[in-house]
């Protein structure tokens, strides 16, 4: 049995530019990136180390301590791969997508730190609440050469604990805010309608955001100039009314949209108007997306803060935000994201973080190392899968033991 970790050399190279940790950190933190990746059971600490082939070679201590107590911090680690996954896998210069949603992972159990009943939007029946730690994750949205539809690669998460600290719009906008001054790029930030309101008003100039529009939310018109009479000038106009209000007066235009892999003929219609509830006195867009066989209302409505790209172009950067929905998906069934059983503070805030990273720096892998143009274009619903990166590290690419560091 190693007493080192057998790490591919491509796989190495990737993760030494995200070393944020000392040289002992650095060891177990390969080692847990790839048993991760590598191993065929659960996701849980140990099995990392199983995954690695160090089970009998490392205490597990080492493991669990390296979640528990080691000195690293996950929102540096997140910014380091998200400019790893600009540089390597974003045109130079170019606007950065960002997706932002929360998701649930389940854990039973009255001492695992932060865990409770809430909402969870993956549940099935008629009230979809779970126990379970909640967390806000950002990622960045790219298009891969070898894939049909887009990916999202998250970079940041954080944990949400419900009754204490910060709303998840809050956590949201703070996160959102972090990865644009670290980024130093435009961010086209895109969520479902529940992330609106006071904490993401007035964001910097190089963030918009775009979101879906409630059925319940009242529209109003931008405000009418000063009067020069006494008194405070409005901060609205004429009520508007809602969006089916709104649709059933507005002009709709047949406009192609791509989306969800394909190009659909869709009438659309805007106006530039205030969602006063939400944005206040913010001036905003609202676009309402009609498909060919509806021929009253809407199907879609979105607001944004984004004023100059084109209707057409938001319904497609909205259907982007999907891919955070996969993600979820895979990292729960391919790598076991949410399984560790541990409960401390810093473990519970650590592992799940970790785990989305290590989905995204094995996308990055594959994408810079693992694919060959002569495979083609990969269309199946999933990006990946484990046996297939299992072959690849044995097969096509030269595996080096990582020095062990005591």
């Amino acid at each position: 049995m190693p007493a080192s970790p057998m790490v591919p050399a491509s796989l190495l190279a990737v993760l030494g530019k995200l070393c944020v940790f000392t040289a002992p950190g650095f060891t177990t933190f390969t080692a847990m990136v790839t048993g991760l990746v590598a191993q065929t059971g659960v996701g849980t600490v140990t099995g990392m180390l199983t995954g690695a082939g160090l089970a009998r070679a490392w205490p597990h201590d080492r493991a669990h301590a390296f979640f528990s107590r080691t000195r690293w911090n996950v929102d540096i680690l997140g910014i380091m791969l998200a400019h790893l996954i600009v540089r390597t896998l974003l045109p130079q210069g170019a606007a950065i997508t960002v997706a932002v949603d929360d998701t649930l992972f389940k854990r039973s159990g009255k001492k695992v730190f932060g865990a409770a009943w809430q909402h969870d939007g993956a549940a099935g029946g008629p009230k979809p609440i779970g126990r379970g730690n909640c967390f806000v994750v950002v990622g960045i949205v790219v298009e891969l050469p070898f894939l049909t539809r887009p990916v999202c690669l998250p970079v940041m998460a954080r944990l949400r604990r419900p009754k204490s600290g910060s709303s998840k719009v809050e956590l949201a906008a703070s996160m959102v805010r972090l990865l644009a001054v670290c980024l130093d790029r435009p961010l086209h930030v895109v969520a479902d309608a529940a992330y609106h309101g006071r904490a993401l008003r007035h964001l910097p100039g190089a963030i918009t955001l775009t979101t879906r529009l409630p059925a319940g939310a009242v529209l109003f018109d931008l405000a009418p100039p000063p009067t020069n009479k006494r008194g405070r000038p409005r901060l609205k106009g004429v009520r508007l009314g809602t969006p089916a209000e709104l649709a059933a007066t507005a002009t709709f235009t047949t406009t192609p949209v791509a989306r969800y892999g394909r190009t659909d003929q869709v009438r659309i219609a805007e106006v530039r108007c205030l969602w006063y509830g939400s944005f206040h006195t913010q001036t905003v867009r609202v676009i309402l997306i009609r498909d060919e066989d509806t021929t009253t209302g809407y199907d879609l409505a979105l607001v944004t803060t984004d004023l100059a790209t084109p209707a057409a172009a938001l319904g497609t950067r909205y259907a982007w935000r999907w891919s955070i929905e996969t993600t979820f998906a895979e990292v729960r069934t391919l790598l076991g994201v949410g399984q560790a059983r541990n409960r401390s503070e810093n473990a519970v805030c650590r592992t799940v973080p970790f785990g989305l990273y290590c989905y995204s720096i094995t996308v990055v892998w594959y994408a810079l190392h693992g694919h060959h143009r002569s495979r083609g274009i990969i269309r199946g619903s999933r990006l990946f899968t484990l046996s297939a990166f299992r072959v690849t590290c044995s097969s096509r690419m030269e595996r080096e033991p990582l020095s062990l560091v005591t």
